[in-house]
């Protein structure tokens, strides 16, 4: 049975994004004590201060759903070896207005897959120091650079390739023995 609940947030907008069918085979490989969901992050506007006093609806909702969750799960690609934009403004929104970061304590993991051999290395560094920032405390082994290929998760996020599939399922098992230990610290 699920005892914690785990937000995913997905660093790209396409909805045919490899790590999207990588999010849906981490969904598949999680053991049952994580319940994970998607927060999604398409529909916030650019973030500005101007909106500090008075949050769009969509911007509470996205603050209300890290809220909720136990932990967070980031499953991203690399734009130009860093982080997409459109992620960048989810933790902007997130951890705004200041002195309200709705990250602050939240278990997190870092995950991505790219098509090319560093398999958004740079991207994860980069997210993992926005993270720091934001006092969310992040599992820090294993580390998961994922080569994404043709074909390595089916349609009903099934992985492929055994070898990836265990690798994977190993990742979301420390994650959830990650989010175990955080949540006993209290």
């Amino acid at each position: 049975m699920a005892q914690y609940k785990v937000g995913y947030i997905i660093g790209s907008l396409a909805s045919a994004s490899i790590n999207r069918q990588l999010a849906k085979a981490l969904v598949k490989l999680a053991p049952a004590e994580l319940a994970l969901h998607e927060i999604p992050i398409k529909d916030l506007p650019l973030y500005s201060y101007d909106h500090d006093a008075n949050y769009p609806a969509v911007a509470t909702a996205f603050k209300q759903a890290i809220a909720d969750a136990d932990a967070l799960l980031f499953v991203t690609p690399e734009y130009n070896r860093s982080i997409p934009g459109g992620l960048k403004n989810a933790i902007d929104w997130g951890s705004r207005p200041w002195g309200k970061n709705s990250f602050t304590g939240k278990p997190s993991g870092v995950i991505g897959a790219s098509v090319g051999a560093i398999g958004t290395a740079l991207a994860q560094a980069h997210l993992r120091a926005v993270l720091n920032f934001c006092a969310a405390p992040q599992m820090a082994q294993p580390e998961a650079y994922i080569q994404f290929k043709k074909g390595l998760v089916a349609e009903d996020g099934s992985c492929t390739d055994a070898g990836t599939e265990e690798f994977l399922r190993n990742y979301m098992k420390a994650f959830a023995a990650f989010v175990a230990a955080n949540k006993a610290r209290g």
